[in-house]
């Protein structure tokens, strides 16, 4: 992705953009702070290499990055909806089943042409909330980013036949309500007691997990392996991609 268009796939700038109000959530220093700060690494991997809003991207370049994420989506949102079913009070708080999305994957890829199920990575389990949330982290930033994303896909005339796609935000109008809606439960789960390495570690594995699915390259050219947060984690996870 061009610096110079300044939003991300996966977390948009922190602005006021239409229909999208995104809060600064690098004041102070609390677990969204962290959470940002500490992907900075993996999500910017992902960004680089997905480069969705290249001028030059092509159908199939499109198709392609659509199968890879559907795929990743597939996989994340099982582990999720089965810490659903184990905690089904923490997943209705934090909205769960509005937020999947991997339905709307296979319909944006049926208007490109392509059918059938995508190839899944193979990812941790999701033992507690703490660990979804820090899951749904890297799931849920995406829908900021991807507002800027649809607007660019419009300008393309290679994809005027496509129709708008769904996948990539998936809220429209209320992109800015869910994420703030995302971020209260995050803080509230914290300042409950929940336990803030074991989320930021689940998100960056996540991150880390997507980079590898994705093929992006990882610092000094190695393969992309299960991270920790850089505070001390109570565990961390296999990730095989």
């Amino acid at each position: 992705m061009t610096p110079a268009q300044g939003a991300s796939p996966f977390h948009g700038p922190d602005a006021r953009d239409g229909e999208v109000r995104v809060v600064d959530e690098d004041r102070g220093t609390d677990v969204l702070r962290r959470l940002r700060t500490e992907t900075a690494v993996e999500h910017q991997a992902v960004e680089d290499t997905l480069d969705l809003l290249s001028p030059t991207l092509t159908r199939d370049r499109l198709a392609d990055v659509l199968t890879a994420m559907h795929g990743f989506w597939l996989a994340a949102e099982a582990s999720l909806d089965a810490w659903a079913q184990a905690e089904p009070a923490d997943a209705a708080g934090v909205d769960w089943p509005r937020r999947r999305r991997a339905a709307l994957f296979t319909a944006d890829l049926a208007a490109l042409g392509t059918t059938g199920p995508p190839p899944r990575p193979a990812l941790s389990e999701v033992p507690d909330t703490d660990a979804a949330l820090g899951r749904m982290y890297v799931l849920e930033g995406s829908s900021l980013g991807g507002v800027f994303i649809d607007r660019h896909l419009a300008t393309l005339p290679q994809l005027t036949d496509v129709g708008r796609l769904s996948a990539f935000s998936p809220y429209g109008e209320e992109t800015g309500a869910m994420w703030h809606a995302f971020r209260t439960v995050t803080r509230a789960r914290i300042a409950d007691g929940g336990n803030a390495d074991r989320l930021v570690a689940a998100a960056r594995e996540t991150f880390g997990a997507l980079a590898a699915w994705c093929g992006a390259p990882s610092p000094g050219g190695a393969r992309w392996t299960p991270t920790r947060s850089t505070h001390s984690s109570t565990r961390g996870n296999e990730v095989v991609a």
